[in-house]
């Protein structure tokens, strides 16, 4: 299992890799300032998605993650 701090690495460089490093840390930026329900955030995120969809994206997403 990874420690706290390596999680927050990967997670940070996820944000950079997909936002740039500007726009990542105005991620950042806007999730400390704005109160945030990350569970209501979730339901809205995936609202148009079934779950069939979601899992076939995760598994594409975790199948180009291994084949590096």
């Amino acid at each position: 299992m990874r420690t706290d701090t390596e999680i927050r690495n990967a997670g940070l460089q996820a944000l950079v890799t997909a936002l740039g490093p500007v726009e990542a840390e105005k991620f950042v930026s806007l999730m400390l300032r704005e109160p945030c329900d990350y569970t209501q955030w979730q339901r809205e995120l995936w609202d148009e998605k079934t779950v069939e969809e979601i899992s076939g994206e995760a598994m594409r997403g975790r199948g180009a993650s291994t084949d590096s």
